[in-house]
């Protein structure tokens, strides 16, 4: 097949695979017996310098970034094979958000942003977070953010609430969405200012409890205050009320990163339900997979796990060929095409395991939870599907079939 892993990707899946086994697995399960994602993190830190000695460390960058180097065509099966796990993006340092503000330091910050901001993040010393979603306001209009950075001199001074800003709990820096000229163009209003954690005025009033489940460190979404909060004019990112378009230009090749994350989480939610299907004995020899509506089930979690799969593979390859701008709607399309699969699989997937599902002995539950949002986060389904069907519709009215 055209859109098949090529022999290079295929050995570095399989050292992934090997890496995975031996040091992700048993750090794994260790999450799923109780332990916070906090108190792991000193063995999470060790298992990440093994990643980095065995030369698989950020392997979504370029090599003059100490990436693999890999075009995005062949990096998207690499994705798909981190998300198999909760952890594999976080051991590999491929992990939301930092991934994002790494593309954006190394396409938009200045040399000086760089060496204080990119180049630790890329060592995997420091952590990141990105604040724009607000409480008071609708995240499906971010150009109608009310937190504002008013120029004071040498400095901005940032005033606002933010709320899920994820992994804050530990973060050495924040992106900040942010209005700095509020009289402009709505797609002009806004700004990128890095702020470091320790900056007075920066607050994270606490980790959001989702669906019960507080998180802590990466695994974790904050509420930020900027109260009074001071940072120099050099710690704009980008020109000044670029902060849409730079919103746009870290989120596109983002949402095919989480599509494919996405795909391995579908993959291996489906291999534990038809697990499950073959093994569980409802009745003496007489499994789960007798019943004729569950085998549907696997029937169509196949097939919309391949569907998806295509889907965005293809993308990746339009994005690689003629570039994101043209590749927006489909960007938009998988978006919440592959949400929507993922929401179904894992779904079906706990259904198949009936209580045991709802535990967290097993990851199942653990994405139930936490990845519900992905139909809201980086888009609503709603914004994107009304975004495709405008561009179908104008294509439509002049003259394209």
């Amino acid at each position: 097949m055209p859109y098949d892993p090529t022999p290079r990707v295929i050995e570095i899946i399989e050292r992934i695979d090997a890496f995975m086994e031996e040091v992700g697995a048993p750090l794994e399960e260790r999450l799923y017996e109780g332990i916070t994602f906090a108190d792991l993190e000193p063995d999470l830190a060790e298992a990440r310098r093994e990643v980095q000695r065995r030369g698989l460390w950020n392997p979504h960058l370029p090599e003059d970034l100490g990436g693999l180097g890999l075009p995005l065509m062949e990096f998207v099966h690499v994705a798909e094979r981190l998300g198999r796990s909760p952890i594999g993006p976080y051991l590999f340092n491929f992990q939301a958000p930092d991934v994002g503000n790494q593309e954006l330091l190394a396409e938009f910050g200045t040399d000086a942003q760089k060496e204080r901001f990119l180049a630790p993040l890329l060592r995997g010393e420091i952590r990141s977070c990105f604040t724009m979603t607000e409480p008071e306001r609708a995240g499906s209009n971010p150009t109608w953010l009310q937190t504002t950075a008013v120029r004071d001199g040498a400095q901005f001074v940032l005033d606002g609430r933010k709320w899920f800003a994820s992994s804050a709990d530990g973060a050495a820096f924040a992106v900040a969405m942010v209005v700095t000229d509020p009289e402009a163009q709505r797609h002009r209003r806004a700004s990128m200012i890095l702020v470091p954690t320790d900056t007075p005025g920066y607050r994270l009033v606490r980790n959001l409890r989702v669906m019960g489940d507080e998180g802590s460190g990466w695994m974790s979404h904050g509420e930020v205050v900027y109260e009074d909060c001071r940072v120099p004019v050099e710690n704009l990112l980008g020109p000044q009320g670029a902060g849409f378009a730079l919103a746009q230009a870290r989120l596109g090749p983002g949402r095919i990163h989480h599509c494919m994350r996405w795909i391995g989480i579908c993959e291996r939610a489906f291999e534990m339900m038809v697990e499950r299907l073959v093994t569980r004995e409802i009745a003496p020899g007489e499994s789960l997979g007798t019943k004729q509506i569950l085998r549907g089930y696997v029937a169509e979690c196949r097939a919309n796990i391949d569907a998806a799969r295509l889907y965005v593979l293809d993308t990746a390859h339009k994005v690689d060929t003629v570039g994101a701008k043209a590749a927006r709607v489909q960007v938009s399309a998988i978006k919440f095409f592959v949400a929507n699969v993922l929401d179904d699989v894992l779904d079906k997937a706990l259904q198949v395991h009936g209580g045991a599902g709802m535990l967290d002995d097993l990851p199942i539950a653990f994405w139930y939870r936490h990845e519900r949002a992905a139909r809201i986060y980086d888009g609503a389904d709603e914004v994107h599907k009304s975004y495709v069907g405008r561009k179908v519709l104008e294509a439509w009215a002049k003259g394209a079939r």
